[in-house]
């Protein structure tokens, strides 16, 4: 199977919707314009940045309204011309992938780098002496010599979903290829082998750098996370290296939308002079950890000054797409993951409609190597089919699970504890996947198991199934109390398609699997 850096097969009007709704704090309509206010779709990891921007509202009387979305998922909404009209600028992590695509470049203008921070390892503490480490001279050999031993493990985002996952995956690939310059596809394949022996040292992986980092807090035996230095910093117990050979590099460029009008482009150009002051520089520093770009102003305290070389970013939109398809389909873990499906009789009609097109659609982002369990339950598990994405013959691991998702039907009652038990029990271990449950109900659990039941038997597994997350889907009518629950008890994350969409919520699963 191809993957794709900038072509998602998934609706990016249902993407902005399961994005939008995710977010508290966001407008239910981003699409009105309001004088004196700036809809900004802006990468996730900016949602730091609220206090900043409440400071330079009381300074220039623009106040920011963000829309939060993954860097890659917001340049896919882009080139599909869903945020002209919506949205007055961009402001993203990078705009390196805009580049790719001149049609999606002409998109924006009078780009304007805010701040900055490099990709980094966070590495525990104890283990940087355990290997002998001096963090000032770490490269991305040793780390990859300590992965291939075994005595180091580590956490990533998704590459395809995530900035920092792909300037990760870049970096890596540039310094362990050699390259000199941007990477071609040569210098891709002269690093396949190393990358296929780093990447087997990587134990979680996620949509978010905030699901990433509780995930591995919560874990206690994954000894790095590979991300944005910010991000690091933020997270207690961990040595920050910043690779001898070279990082790549955020730049946070605050960009206006080349459809918008006069007026809206010259408050973006005040917000970008206003967050370039020297005051709100410091104040940026101060709180994100962010790299200042004001020469005048230094970063803060605890952020090393120590130059590192700039690995460059692919020149070409092909090299990235087929940096990204070994990544997905040959370099790293695959993937094993239940679907916990209610159809019990409340599903009829057009819920089951649209949960059979929600997982239809999401065949065409199934990876290689991928193993798939569907488990349709009412009042107790109907049945249990797992299929596998076989990179010699992709189509019948896919065309089958086309199958038995058209042939769900809806009856019975809600056992959805009763059925989260059978998933574990299906599941068991595997150190060599990464394993995950998707639960999606449109009710309240009505029979077998009870919640209590369900807590005492979830602890009573061993430690390796209770690393297993589950990610329940709040749908229908179901009870958000009662999944939030499933979620923080299995160290899962909650996906809302009340008020997004089933197919958003499915989509953005991918990027915890």
């Amino acid at each position: 199977m191809r993957r794709t850096l900038l072509t998602v097969a998934v609706s990016a009007t249902a993407l902005l919707t399961a994005c939008t709704a995710a977010q508290q704090k966001q407008p239910a309509d981003p699409a009105a314009p309001t004088p004196g206010t700036l809809r900004i779709l802006a990468s996730s990891e900016l949602a730091d940045m609220a206090p900043v921007l409440e400071e330079v509202r009381r300074d220039t009387g623009l106040t920011v309204r963000p829309t939060y979305m993954g860097t890659l998922d917001a340049v896919n909404l882009l080139a599909a011309g869903k945020a002209d009209g919506r949205f007055d600028a961009v402001w993203l992590s990078s705009d390196d992938y805009l580049r790719l695509r001149p049609e999606v470049a002409r998109k924006v203008v009078s780009e304007t780098p805010i701040m900055s921070s490099p990709v980094a390892i966070g590495v525990r503490t104890a283990t940087v002496k355990a290997l002998g480490w001096k963090p000032a001279d770490v490269t991305w050999s040793q780390v990859e010599q300590a992965v291939q031993n075994g005595r180091l493990t580590y956490g990533m985002t998704d590459p395809a979903r995530s900035n920092s996952g792909f300037s990760t995956l870049v970096s890596v690939a540039s310094a362990l290829s050699g390259a000199q310059s941007a990477l071609t596809d040569a210098d891709v394949a002269k690093a396949r082998p190393r990358l296929k022996e780093f990447f087997k040292g990587q134990q979680l992986t996620s949509g978010s750098s905030g699901w990433l980092a509780t995930a591995y807090q919560r874990r206690g035996n994954v000894d790095a996370l590979l991300n944005y230095e910010s991000v690091l910093k933020g997270i207690p117990g961990l040595t920050v290296i910043r690779p001898k050979d070279g990082v790549v590099t955020a730049d946070y460029p605050l960009s206006s939308l080349a459809a918008t009008d006069t007026t809206a482009r010259e408050d973006v150009r005040r917000l970008a002079e206003a967050l370039r002051t020297p005051k709100i520089q410091r104040e940026i520093t101060r709180r994100t950890h962010r790299r200042p770009v004001i020469p005048s102003v230094p970063p803060a305290a605890g952020l090393d000054t120590t130059r590192r070389r700039e690995l460059p970013f692919p020149g070409s939109r092909s090299v990235a797409d087929g940096l990204l398809d070994s990544y997905e389909n040959e370099l790293r873990r695959p993937s094993r993951t239940v679907y916990v499906l209610d159809t019990s009789g409340s599903m009829r009609g057009d819920r089951l409609d649209r949960l059979k097109k929600a997982l239809g659609d999401l065949t065409a982002d199934f990876r290689e190597r991928e193993e798939v369990t569907l488990m349709p339950f009412g009042s107790g598990v109907k049945s249990v089919r797992t299929h596998v994405v076989d990179p010699a013959d992709p189509d019948t691991g896919l065309d089958g699970i086309r199958k038995d998702t058209g042939a769900l039907s809806a009856d019975g009652d809600t056992a959805i504890y009763t059925s989260l038990e059978k998933a574990y029990e299906r599941l068991g271990t595997d150190p060599d996947t990464f394993t995950s449950i998707v639960l999606m109900t449109d009710g309240e659990n009505t029979t077998g198991a009870k919640a209590a039941e369900f807590d005492a038997f979830y602890r009573g597994l061993g430690t390796g199934q209770r690393e297993i997350p589950v990610f329940p889907i709040l749908f229908g009518d179901s009870d958000r109390g009662e999944l939030a629950h499933i979620a923080d008890l299995t160290g899962g994350r909650l996906f809302d398609a009340q008020k997004g969409s089933l197919d958003g919520a499915f989509e953005e699963i991918r990027g915890y699997q």
